[in-house]
């Protein structure tokens, strides 16, 4: 049968991908993917979060994300095969997988829910690192100068310092050229979870073991303030348990038999039960310790414990997210990269390259295309001047995890479903549509949350960025 040289093409590039990526992939290997995945700088909110909603509420919104999480991603699980979840074709991601099973409208809606919540994500990373860095620096400054001394730190300086690392960092051509940095982060995301967590209850053993806050949550200065918090509160929990856009990716990780979907399922089972139980400890111990003063970022609290342990906490922060901030930026590189080779095929500063040895290197060189270096510094400098104007840790997490939770865990896992069983009209497509307008309001109101305080912080703000 005839195919066009795009089709062949095609067939070529899948028959060398299928040749060169073996899968070999376990329940366990799945299950650690998941945990590094999902485990990140969103833990560092839990304790103020569980303040803001209360011993009662706090608990329940981290079991019911990680519930609604895990019932999500089984569905998701089942679209890795299309038209069926265990002798279909294989869809390598997730964005195969919506296109598999809805309509074209629906494949954009997916690509503008994923690299936004990328590019976002990039931002966040920022003003995380940025804060981290002050910290560290205001932590030197009491040791100098005492507890009671007065230590500010602007975080102007500090951000461009991350930004120049990055834009060091994003001129490799992609994340297989720097593999060591992403174990890297995966190692330093785990230690200061667990730095941040023994600590917590360091404090809270200091003080006598007793529970610190309210049944209902941290007072706020009015009704309308208290509202704002606990929807930022929400947005948090929804951000710290964000990982269906690499779900499919790790799935196809997975040797066969048995069926992809049926270890994935219970690789998710594990997963996010050992990573609710760990947000519980985290969120619940740092409410304890502080109680209704719980700060932002755990790593910030006054009087958390020694300097010393503290400072490698953050150390262990921020090398974890020059590594994470590459993972999800080099898929915005690669896109827009193709998107300028597509628009202009023909120009010379779009096809120009010059090989570079790097003696380091595993490769031995690299090979570097000018458009390229040009538009990576530029995505880096936006990233860059719009975590400038808006450096509010909870505030982002929190719009972050508006964005992201509802269309890429829920909507289209859900539409896929009912596409994938052909579900009519009944009690199970009720409840399934039940279940997505429920989220989709609680994404909203949080979003809603979040932009009002941002506004209202950039009211209040004379001095962006000083801690």
């Amino acid at each position: 049968m005839y195919k066009s040289g795009a089709a062949a093409a095609d067939d070529v590039e899948l028959g060398d991908y299928e040749q060169e990526h073996e899968r070999r992939g376990t329940v366990w290997t799945a299950t650690a993917h998941i945990v590094t995945a999902v485990i990140g700088s969103g833990v560092l909110a839990l304790a103020w979060s569980v303040a803001q909603l209360g011993w009662v509420a706090g608990p329940l919104a981290l079991a019911g994300f990680a519930c609604v999480t895990y019932y999500t991603s089984t569905l998701l699980a089942n679209a890795y095969r299309a038209p069926h979840p265990v002798t279909g074709d294989r869809n390598r991601t997730y964005m195969d997988a919506v296109r598999s099973y809805l309509s074209p409208r629906e494949v954009l809606m997916c690509g503008i829910a994923q690299y936004v919540n990328l590019w976002g994500t990039m931002v966040g990373y920022t003003i995380t690192a940025t804060i981290s860095m002050a910290a560290i620096r205001q932590s030197d400054c009491f040791r100098r100068n005492g507890a009671s001394a007065h230590c500010d730190a602007s975080g102007t300086v500090l951000m461009l310092a991350f930004s120049v690392v990055q834009v060091v960092l994003s001129q490799f051509p992609g994340l297989e050229h720097i593999t060591w940095l992403s174990v890297v982060a995966a190692v330093m995301s785990f230690a200061y979870c667990f730095i941040g967590l023994g600590l917590s209850v360091g404090q809270w053993v200091s003080h006598g073991g007793g529970l610190g806050g309210r049944i209902a949550g941290a007072a706020a200065a009015s009704s309308t303030k208290k509202l704002w918090n606990v929807l930022l509160a929400l947005g948090n929990i929804a951000f710290a348990y964000t990982f269906a856009e690499v779900l499919i990716e790790i799935q196809d990780t997975l040797k066969s038999p048995p069926p992809e979907n049926k270890t994935m399922k219970k690789a998710a089972m594990y997963g996010i039960g050992a990573t609710t139980i760990f947000y519980i400890s985290v969120g619940c111990a740092g409410y304890a310790a502080f109680g209704s003063n719980a700060p932002g970022n755990i790593l910030t609290a006054g009087g958390l414990g020694p300097f010393w342990l503290v400072d490698i906490a953050n150390m262990c922060l921020i090398l974890h997210l020059i590594g994470a901030y590459q993972v999800y930026a080099q898929p915005i590189f690669a896109s827009v990269e193709r998107w300028a080779a597509f628009r202009w095929p023909e120009a010379k500063f779009i096809n120009s390259a010059y090989t570079v040895s790097i003696p380091l290197m595993q490769r031995g060189s690299v090979t570097v295309a000018p458009y390229k270096l040009v538009l990576r510094i530029v995505i880096v400098t936006a990233t860059t001047l719009v975590a400038l104007m808006i450096p509010f840790f909870n505030a982002v997490l929190g719009l972050l995890g508006a964005f992201s939770f509802w269309p890429l865990t829920v909507y289209f896992p859900i539409s896929m479903h009912i596409a994938q069983g052909k579900i009519t009209k009944g009690t199970k497509w009720y409840l399934l549509q039940a279940l997505s307008m429920v989220c989709l309001m609680i994404s909203v109101a949080v979003g809603i949350g979040s932009v009002t305080d941002i506004v209202n912080s950039l009211k209040v703000s004379s001095n962006p960025f000083k801690l």
